[in-house]
């Protein structure tokens, strides 16, 4: 992986219906990322196409809709992920656990400056 800003965008498994659409900032071997409710941190390694990695995920700003149920809402978040890169793409897989229950994901990032 090289270092630099890239989108991502998450599609949750397991029957949960989520997604989400943010920035993170891959420099060596340290994840600075977010969106507009959640921020992540978190480190990963990378060796011949393939890395992966752990993060924290914490909401800073709440829902304005009360009837929102974000997934992720109001707890701290930890996540394992491993995937392949090639060039500025990356496809990932990993599960988040969230309370007591873990939750698949799968996510693609795009990078799009240094």
């Amino acid at each position: 992986m090289r270092n630099g800003l890239y989108s991502v965008h998450i599609q949750m498994g397991d029957g949960v219906k989520g997604r989400a659409s943010g920035v993170i900032v891959l420099r060596d071997g340290k994840i600075l990322g977010g969106d507009s409710y959640f921020w992540s941190v978190g480190s990963y390694t990378f060796r011949e196409g393939n890395w992966k990695g752990d993060l924290v995920t914490n909401q800073h700003t709440p829902y304005r809709d009360p009837t929102a149920r974000p997934v992720f809402g109001g707890r701290e978040v930890t996540t394992g992920f491993s995937g392949t890169f090639r060039d500025d793409c990356s496809e990932v897989f990993g599960t988040s656990l969230v309370g007591s229950r873990s939750v698949s994901f799968r996510a693609t990032l795009r990078r799009l400056a240094d």
